[in-house]
């Protein structure tokens, strides 16, 4: 083998064992090392469940990496949720259907002045700012195996009146669409998480600097893993 050939297989070797290791430790990482982000929504604060969700989330072997209480701006919550028409639509047919579930005598007509489910995804999102920039919230990054899917485990569905007993909005949420959509306002369920890993990168890093994300060992993880 002639010397640039050589070089270019050493080379070639090299660039393909990087690539390999960077592919392994990734891998490696990621089952306990996947995170999410988590919101305490104004209610959870002024109810006094901050303590209550950070418990059960560590109680399962989850892990805190920041946290912050912040009282936040509208541009942010803005920027936090979704503008695309897709996603304000699946606002508008939660909101269709939920007129069917719980059997709500009045008509989205009567409530909305119209059936256009894009035109009443757009009033919830609205609704949805109106109700975070009414108080503090705290915002949390959680660490852990299966982050995202344990998350929202913990928390249960997003209309408390489906969630199971033992998840935090089965326990400590009592509102529902019903009352929502006659008050013109958003559902209080008393927290936001993530629903898959593409929201889980943008939302952390629309809410925490590279430099506020900590990482340690909690004593246990020997045990756990």
């Amino acid at each position: 083998m002639g010397m640039s050939h050589r070089l270019q297989w050493l080379l070639g070797n090299n660039i393909a064992h990087e690539g390999y290791l960077r592919y392994s430790m990734a891998v490696m990482q990621h089952p306990t090392s996947e995170r999410t982000l988590v919101l305490i929504k104004p209610d959870g604060v002024k109810r006094g469940l901050v303590g209550e969700v950070l418990g059960r989330f560590e109680a399962r072997g989850l892990k805190i990496i920041a946290i912050q209480m912040i009282w936040p701006s509208r541009d942010q919550m803005d920027k936090h949720y979704p503008k695309e028409n897709e996603w304000i639509m699946g606002l508008g047919r939660n909101t269709a259907k939920s007129y069917e579930e719980f059997k709500i005598p009045s008509t989205l007509m009567d409530d909305y002045g119209t059936e256009d489910q894009l035109e009443i995804g757009g009033m919830v999102r609205e609704w949805l700012i109106d109700f975070m920039v009414s108080g503090p919230i705290v915002k949390i990054v959680v660490e852990g195996l299966h982050a995202i899917r344990m998350v929202r485990k913990i928390i249960g569905p997003t209309i408390p009146a489906f969630a199971e007993m033992g998840s935090i909005r089965g326990d400590f949420s009592v509102d529902s669409p019903v009352l929502a959509n006659v008050q013109k306002r958003a559902v209080r369920n008393l927290i936001h998480a993530s629903g898959n890993s593409a929201e889980a990168e943008y939302e952390i890093k629309h809410w925490f600097k590279p430099d506020e994300l900590h990482s340690y060992r909690r004593t246990e993880e020997d045990i756990m893993f």
